[in-house]
């Protein structure tokens, strides 16, 4: 399977199973799309031969030659490739899988009362409440006992809002660190916040604890504070800035980025993350895409998507930009390395939400993530007596992207591994579905992080550059500590 497209001035040829990128002149670009539509070489050599006709500096023998290069990368297994995955799809999830990640709902309430949110304002439609630090000891255990030979364990506190169980996140920290050595592994904790309840002391555990932290900033004053707004229905801006800035300035190298939704009132979203990073100071930045009932005010539509388009490029066309003049940023959704990463397990598998990842709530039951918290049709079982639900683990599983149907065409699939199985979901009522909407803002994504890798490769002035981390087009770095490859 073959995907071009032109974008930064770039002409770009992705072999989709090879995974192989090609920035290519024009007479291969169209010797290269003649082939995938089926033309045999004579033919295509006199339907360009008649095309470039009045191009002097386009011969017969250049039209050869360029076909003659297509034939050798071809027999390099780097173009028109074919797909060597479909028959062990399901052969890879068939084997024993661990548990590798926990989301910790640490607390189903929150002090802000965004509309948007999915949670359901952090009750997850459910009751309010707080994990005790004895439900958070036994998922940690849960973990270490179902993490096989694994030796990083991810565990991401999450709500809610899980500052306003701050303490119960100290303990729980402090556990850990008690049996990991011992335990052969070791935790890595992700803290995901709102900001209200950041204090000195949030900021130096934080900055001590944490591997990751993940900060809720939509963006400019007048959008961050149109749905993200307290009880009362006063906007955070003002309050949570400044200890953003505070925190991730004595955070140093240490990861961090700031998370941002974008809805149909802030289309041109661009704008909010330039001001996170040119009046804020903030270089790590994500800004997702709203995921509402249609309908709604806020939700994205169909006219939204040519404006949405034009933004993405935009913004790797500005990331170039700051790359040259020294002063770069990293947009989650271009995080992309080509030569290391994803294996093609993870390719294949996706995001392992229901058998290596699971979400934890207060009270101790597991669900496959944190999106399907509170459905009681996606319970999986709890801390105590593991996974009672082994039908639904099943299926979650096999969902992987050959599970999916409407993916078989996509030039995408490897690189989102099928898509999210709550906004399928939630879009289809079927997990093995697809959020259209979503794939579609997906591919122009990748496109957009795959050019700048040709730029990065291609332009002179950005030799040497690292225009995004060592992760996956899905935000997940490959690693040696994976039991994929068992």
């Amino acid at each position: 399977m073959i995907h071009q497209y032109k974008l930064g001035g770039y002409n770009i040829v992705v072999d989709v199973y090879s995974g192989s990128v090609h920035a290519v002149d024009e007479l291969a670009y169209d010797a290269i799309a003649l082939i995938d539509a089926g033309h045999p070489r004579a033919e295509a050599e006199d339907l360009l031969a008649k095309k470039y006709a009045g191009h002097p500096e386009v011969s017969a023998a250049d039209i050869s030659d360029c076909f003659d290069d297509i034939d050798e990368l071809t027999a390099a297994g780097k173009l028109f490739a074919p797909d060597a995955y479909e028959d062990k799809a399901f052969e890879f999830k068939k084997r024993s899988t661990v548990v590798k990640a926990l989301c910790l709902h640490v607390a189903h309430t929150c002090n802000l009362n965004c509309h948007y949110c999915f949670a359901a304002q952090g009750k997850f439609h459910g009751e309010s409440g707080l994990m005790s630090f004895e439900t958070g000891k036994r998922a940690l255990d849960f973990l270490v006992e179902h993490s096989g030979s694994r030796h990083n364990l991810e565990v991401d506190f999450f709500g809610g809002e899980p500052l306003m169980n701050f303490e119960v996140c100290k303990q729980l920290v402090a556990y850990a660190r008690s049996i990991e050595k011992q335990a052969g592994k070791n935790f890595r904790f992700t803290l995901t916040t709102n900001g209200i309840g950041i204090t000195d002391e949030v900021i130096e555990w934080a900055n001590r604890e944490c591997y990751n932290v993940v900060l809720s900033l939509d963006g400019r004053k007048e959008v961050n504070d149109r749905f993200r707004k307290d009880l009362a229905g006063n906007g955070s801006y003002d309050r949570i800035v400044p200890k953003f800035q505070k925190l991730v300035k004595a955070r140093g190298d240490k990861n961090y980025y700031m998370r941002g939704t974008f809805t149909h009132y802030n289309t041109d979203f661009t704008n909010d993350l330039f001001h996170m990073a040119d009046d804020l100071g903030f270089t790590e930045l994500s800004m997702e895409p709203v995921v509402s009932a249609a309908g709604s005010p806020e939700a994205l539509t169909e006219a939204d998507l040519p404006v949405l388009f034009d933004q993405y490029e935009l913004l790797a066309k500005d990331m170039l930009r700051r790359e040259k003049a020294g002063k770069p940023i990293t947009f989650y959704h271009y995080m992309i390395d080509l030569a290391h990463g994803p294996c093609i397990y993870k390719r294949i598998s996706g995001c392992g939400s229901g058998t290596e990842y699971m979400a934890v709530t207060p009270w101790g039951d597991l669900y496959p993530c944190h999106q399907f918290v509170g459905d009681p049709d996606y319970k999986l079982g709890n801390v105590w007596d593991g996974v009672t639900n082994t039908a639904l683990r099943d299926e979650f599983k096999l969902c992987n992207v050959y599970a999916r149907p409407d993916c078989a065409d996509c030039w995408a699939r490897l690189y989102c591994a099928g898509g999210c199985a709550a906004n399928a979901l939630h879009a289809t009522g079927d997990i093995h579905g697809v959020y259209e909407y979503g794939c579609k803002l997906f591919r122009k994504r990748i496109e957009c992080a795959l050019m700048l890798k040709v730029a990065e490769a291609m332009d002179p002035e950005l030799a040497g550059a690292s225009l995004s981390a060592e992760a996956s087009a899905g935000g997940q770095a490959c690693s040696e500590d994976c039991t994929g490859c068992e």
